[in-house]
């Protein structure tokens, strides 16, 4: 029994065998016509992959496709030297209006802000006694001229009631507080019925037309300037606008701290835009001219290994004979900037074609295309649109 029962086992363990051996080659003989198929499939797409670049290669399409760029020819230009400094805009008349005497406040006869003309009465106090007094006055002196005409008293008694009567009156001309120049009010510092002392200020008065703008230049500088030169003056309350005046004041002495003198400039500001205390920054304009190459500021692309520009050049090719437009990178040492302009130092020659726009996109030796229909404006003195 043992002995069968090891025969069947025996049995059943070759057939088990047999039918994986034939399962694995049928397993692998389908595998490997799959591969097959795959790299017949494979060698056929690189077959008709290389006839496509054949013949991309034959009709010379594989160059790289222009890049759409703005460009501005490189120009000689005249600027005028500048001396720059920043300053402050002063008033050429300004006062804080004050009494001169103490009292109660009768009567404020002005608006803030409102413009006053000279004589203008704008404090009444309180002067019920002094009027009073005046009146008084007046009518001694009425009888002391009668007096004096009929010879019944002296020259003497004449002119001591002439002297009290205007003694009177400038009392009560001390009493108001009046405009001593036209010029624009502040806000009052006073209300009626408060009780002031002598000496209370009572508002700011300022003429603001035309104006005053101080400033500084170093000492090396005086011998370039001269009373007359125009100067030039942008503040950060109007942006984009520049206001213009000449230099009227050089100051005698130079400052033993700074080494700088101070100067004056007179500007005109019939708009009143300017304004006692701004903050100014200041052009003065040499009248001498410097030959300057200048590019827009656009077209630099700038980097901490050295700024440069995008030269377009045209080139042709030796083998198909097509003319074509090449940027080539260009190294540039700037000067100063002025408006939308740089003026270029070193690297560029007057009459060299530049990318104006866009040179963060570009590579040496890229083909390009200039299209200027949306090329953006640059000025010397550019005026944006406040916003």
């Amino acid at each position: 029994m043992l002995v069968l029962i090891t025969l069947l086992a025996t049995a059943g363990v070759i057939v088990f065998g047999l039918l994986a051996f034939f399962f694995i080659a049928s397993f692998r003989a389908y595998l490997a016509g799959t591969i097959f198929a795959l790299l017949c499939l494979v060698c056929l797409l690189a077959d008709i992959k290389f006839l496509q670049f054949k013949k991309m290669m034959s009709g010379g399409d594989m160059g790289m496709p222009p890049t759409t760029v703005t460009s501005v020819e490189v120009k000689q230009e005249n600027w005028s030297p500048l001396l720059s400094a920043v300053g402050s805009v002063s008033a050429v008349q300004g006062a804080i209006l004050s009494t001169d005497l103490g009292g109660t406040v009768a009567e404020v006869k002005f608006q803030n802000g409102a413009i006053a003309k000279k004589g203008d009465v704008l404090v009444k106090l309180v002067a019920s006694q002094e009027e009073a007094d005046l009146e008084l006055a007046r009518n001694d002196l009425a009888r002391a001229r009668d007096l004096a005409a009929r010879k019944v008293i002296s020259k003497a008694e004449l002119d001591a009631a002439e002297s009290k009567f205007k003694q009177k009156e400038g009392i009560i001309a001390k009493k108001e507080v009046r405009a001593p120049f036209d010029g624009q009010l502040g806000i009052r510092q006073v209300n009626v019925g408060q009780m002031i002392k002598e000496g209370q200020e009572v508002v700011a008065l300022t003429a603001l037309d035309p104006v005053y703008v101080d400033f500084a230049l170093p000492e090396k500088r005086l011998p370039q300037l001269s009373t007359g030169l125009e100067v030039h003056v942008r503040t950060e309350a109007f942006p984009g606008r520049e206001f213009v005046g000449k230099l009227t004041a050089i100051n005698s002495a130079v400052d033993t701290a700074s080494r700088n003198v101070t100067l004056q400039a007179t500007l005109e500001n019939r708009e009143q835009l300017l304004r006692p205390g701004m903050f100014a920054k200041v052009d003065v304009v040499l009248p001498s001219k410097e030959p300057v190459l200048a590019v827009p500021a656009t077209a630099i692309a700038y980097a901490p290994y050295g700024d440069s520009v995008f030269v377009i050049e045209k080139k042709k090719d030796p083998k198909s004979g097509k003319e074509s437009q090449l940027i080539r990178q260009q190294f540039i040492r700037t000067g100063e900037t002025r408006g939308d302009f740089v003026a270029v130092t070193q690297g560029l020659k007057a009459g060299e074609t530049v990318v104006s726009s866009g040179v963060f996109k570009l590579r040496n030796g890229m083909p390009v295309a200039i299209n200027n229909q949306l090329a953006p404006k640059s000025e010397l003195n550019p005026a944006p649109p406040q916003t």
